[in-house]
């Protein structure tokens, strides 16, 4: 049986996959640490509407800063979140391929 625990972190990590853009954020934190500036220039957002995003993640627990100098760089939390987005990305790509549904004209799905 699953922890509530285990429960609440799970919705964490499904509410910080739930937006678009905290997913390209989660995936460009996933190949090197980065500052607000470059992230939003490289996502093509303003750096406002980064910001509610990054809180969120912090909030989340899934990425943490560390000063440098005077300016604040953003990085996963920890390594193996990078490893679980890989294998997540994976899975879910592998099953997107193997969806097959033979009524999808007739019922306009998939």
């Amino acid at each position: 049986m699953n922890s509530g625990a285990d429960i609440d972190v799970l919705a964490r990590f499904g509410r910080a996959l739930a937006d678009p853009i905290r997913c390209r954020v989660l995936l460009a934190l996933r190949e090197a640490p980065a500052y607000p500036a470059d992230l939003a220039d490289a996502l093509e957002i303003s750096r406002t509407r980064l910001s509610n995003h990054l809180a969120c993640l912090r909030d989340c627990g899934l990425v943490v800063t560390a000063p440098d100098g005077r300016r604040t760089r953003y990085e996963l939390a920890d390594a193996r979140l990078g490893h679980a987005l890989d294998r997540l990305l994976a899975a879910v790509v592998a099953v997107e391929a193997d969806k097959s549904c033979p009524d999808a004209d007739e019922k306009r799905c998939c």
